[in-house]
């Protein structure tokens, strides 16, 4: 009987998703979920080991599967649940007039049975190796029949929980509004009425210090809509973020994050270190890593997504293999493509930690964050998935003055990067407009010459498919918009995502190429050198057949940008695949001060008459 009342539940789960519309990612767009039906069959079973993880303070285990049934079929597959046990009474409902059965969570992957057994269908027995990672709750598994068309629940395994479930976890630090300042943004189980959050933190082997950490979280009523406040609602956990400031130009820094509970019990993290920032205009190598639309991939193989971000793991692996070459990473958009599934945040930035806990992780927002009808931004399409932007704002830190207002400039050494928001109206007149005038025209060229423009959508150009069937090459009215802001206060290059896959052109204004040369920039550019690097991991886009002018390397294939600066004169910008981190396009750009101040096209203001 109890096994019964276990499997309930996850029957109602899929029996809720029915009339849910699904976008391209739904996690489980394969599966007809409205067709599935309870099959108990005594001769199924399934086992997972072992039942307690983390036991040795790892938060990111492997679990054995062990199943059988006693009608095989090769459409079998396994379900991944968490929580594992839970009741449509604890469902609240969007209005009093739905009744039961309600939605309380969803499957957060699945695998088909006979991946590891080619003679299942033969056997009717399977073995599958899972990876799980702690997300303040325990798992079980469910074995269906019936292929992903007409599912039948036969049966669910036992629990599998981590030992603490609510330990802080997946550090992800950011630069915060001045450049000897950094976040620290964290996930627990810990409310601040149970332990009281802070950062213990210092100069590497000195002494140190602690800092209070502020406490967010969000409920299904912040959410705009359906998957997000329905079948893809999970409770994201607390959200840490605390600052940590004064810090020293390039020191190195150890951290550590911290639960202090009400019965003076501490509850630790490990230990980490990050190297602060330089001092705005300091001349030191300063390297930067930017893509965009890299999503996250599952490292055992399951099924999510449709597979829509194949490059992910990829990415994330060649960036960790070299961290100790890079400084800070801008991920500029499409972040997760959680889509409505908040489960995957948290698969996220388990996936990244590596990276977040040892470099700023600095985002942007892209439609997959922020989009959704009448909500404010910009496009009335669906693509967050009823997130409207919350998860991404919660989730991360960002040093922007409104959170919801997703732009911002940061300062990295001889760096000035500006961040626009594609989410939220860019053209002139708009407030957004006038923070991106003021985030180039403030910046000392002196002191940090190479400006850098970042943003989601392609406000510039691209041959990706989508954008030359509307024949605009970019986004519409984006570049109409703003290539006066980039001419005149001469903006080096600006770099996208949305477009899955790379593409450079050469420094343009008004679609005309400034400069015949193609590798190697000496001097003044006379405009600006537009990129696309949305090959993060998402699958890629196709180029048009078309040939422009402007295009001066095109690469339908995954992977991300680096900047290194070596001094106030002297750029390398290079384009890595996420197969091999080899450099497949680069070019490098050599000036002095006064070729910044020459006056280009539309650049110079008027001369006085006045001898």
């Amino acid at each position: 009987m109890k096994t019964f009342v276990m499997l309930l539940p996850i029957l109602w789960v899929l029996v809720a998703l029915h009339g849910v519309t699904s976008h391209e990612d739904h996690p489980l767009a394969r599966i007809a979920v409205h067709n599935a039906i309870a099959a108990l069959d005594a001769r199924a079973y399934i086992k997972a080991s072992p039942s307690v993880l983390g036991s040795n303070g790892l938060n990111q285990e492997w679990i054995t599967l062990e199943y059988g049934t006693g009608n095989p079929s090769n459409d079998d597959w396994v379900g991944v649940f968490s929580p594992a046990n839970f009741s449509a009474a604890t469902c609240d409902p969007e209005n009093n007039m739905v009744t039961p059965p309600l939605l309380c969570t969803a499957p957060i992957k699945y695998q088909f049975a006979n991946r590891s057994n080619p003679n299942y269908k033969r056997t009717g027995k399977g073995s599958l190796k899972l990876q799980l990672i702690n997300q303040r709750s325990d798992f079980s598994f469910a074995l269906f029949s019936g292929g992903l068309r007409n599912p039948k629940l036969v049966a669910v395994s036992n629990t599998v929980a981590f030992a603490n479930p609510n330990a802080p976890l997946y550090p992800r630090l950011a630069q915060g509004k001045t450049w000897n300042e950094m976040t620290v943004t964290w996930t627990s189980g810990y409310d601040i009425n149970e332990a009281e959050p802070f950062v213990e933190w210092g100069p590497q082997g000195g002494q140190q210090t602690r800092s209070p950490a502020g406490t967010l979280t969000i409920d299904r009523s912040s959410l705009c809509g359906a998957p997000a406040r329905t079948v893809g609602w999970r409770d994201p956990g607390f959200i840490h973020t605390s600052f940590l400031k004064e810090l020293w130009p390039n020191l190195v820094y150890t951290y550590k994050l911290g639960h202090k509970l009400f019965n003076g019990t501490y509850i630790w993290s490990q230990m980490y270190k990050f190297k602060a920032s330089p001092y705005p205009g300091q001349s030191s190598l300063q390297r930067v890593v930017i893509f965009g639309d890299m999503g996250k991939e599952e490292a055992d193989g399951s099924n999510v997504y449709n597979q829509y971000q194949p490059g992910s793991l990829n990415t994330t692996k060649q960036i960790i293999e070299d961290l100790k070459n890079i400084d800070i990473v801008f991920h500029i958009g499409d972040i997760v493509y959680a889509n409505g599934y908040l489960s995957q945040w948290d698969q996220f930035t388990s996936q990244v930690e590596p990276i977040t806990s040892r470099v700023p992780y600095m985002i942007a927002s892209g439609n997959h964050e922020r989009d959704w009808p009448d909500s404010g931004s910009f496009y009335g399409k669906k693509d967050s998935g009823g997130e409207c932007g919350v998860l991404a704002q919660t989730m991360f830190y960002f040093p922007a003055e409104n959170r919801d207002k997703f732009w911002y400039s940061t300062d990295y050494g001889m760096f000035r990067f500006c961040i626009a928001d594609t989410e939220h109206d860019w053209r002139e007149g708009t407030e957004q407009y006038k923070f991106l005038e003021h985030c180039f025209a403030s910046v000392d060229r002196q002191k940090q010459p190479w400006l850098i423009f970042l943003a989601h959508r392609v406000l510039g150009y691209s041959s990706g498919d989508f954008y030359a069937d509307e024949g605009s090459f970019g986004e519409p009215m984006g570049r109409e918009s703003l290539q006066k802001l980039w001419q005149k206060y001469k903006v080096d290059i600006a770099i996208y995502g949305h477009v899955h896959n790379y593409e450079r052109t050469c420094p343009i204004y008004q679609n005309i190429c400034t400069m015949t040369e193609k590798n190697s920039y000496k001097g003044t550019l006379n405009g600006t050198i537009h990129v696309v690097a949305g090959g993060g991991g998402a699958g890629l886009v196709k180029f048009t057949s078309l040939q422009t002018k402007w295009s001066i390397f095109k690469d339908y294939d995954y992977g991300f940008v680096k900047m290194t600066a070596f001094d106030h004169s002297n750029l390398l910008f290079e384009y890595k695949k996420s197969s091999d981190s080899k450099v497949y396009d680069s070019f490098n750009i050599s000036r002095d001060y006064r070729d910044i101040l020459a006056c280009t096209v539309d650049s110079c203001p008027s001369l006085t008459l006045a001898s």
